[in-house]
């Protein structure tokens, strides 16, 4: 697991453009885990601070009780959508994380706070018109890039 500051350091390029792409819109998807195993998805607000990628939740979400049985989660960045034209490349794309929540809740707090291990970054764009690239970042490993094709 990493913390943000840990992908500025070793891909700096790649992390602004996702912080960017996250930065876009207040409102974020977060997706969870159910009680029986099946995808939860919720609107959410994260801030990038202090090396780490945080968010908060009020007292009695479901999204609390998803986390406290399993930490699981993937953030999805705003979606954009992509300008008008003939140049497909011009689209800043979208960017999703994953991870397990980190329960960083103040006592006595009355709603929740956590902040974000992460295990993948993933920053997906328009390449041309026949083909998206696919940016994969994970601790310990290189920047990878995918390129698919039609």
């Amino acid at each position: 697991m990493a913390r943000w500051q840990d992908v500025v350091d070793s891909e700096p390029e790649f992390a602004t453009a996702v912080r960017a792409l996250f930065d876009a819109r207040r409102h974020k998807t977060i997706a969870t885990l159910r009680k029986d195993g099946s995808p939860r998805i919720s609107g959410i607000e994260c801030e990038f601070r202090d090396g780490e990628v945080v968010f908060g939740s009020m007292t009695g979400a479901r999204k609390v009780d998803d986390l406290r049985r399993d930490s699981r989660l993937a953030l999805h960045s705003p979606s954009v959508d992509p300008p008008d034209g003939p140049d497909p490349t011009v689209w800043l794309g979208d960017a999703k994380l994953s991870g397990r929540a980190v329960d960083i809740t103040p006592t006595g707090s009355d709603s929740f706070a956590y902040r974000i291990d992460i295990n993948e970054v993933v920053l997906t764009k328009v390449g041309g018109m026949d083909h998206l690239v696919v940016q994969l970042w994970r601790p310990g490993a290189p920047l990878k890039t995918m390129r698919n094709y039609n």
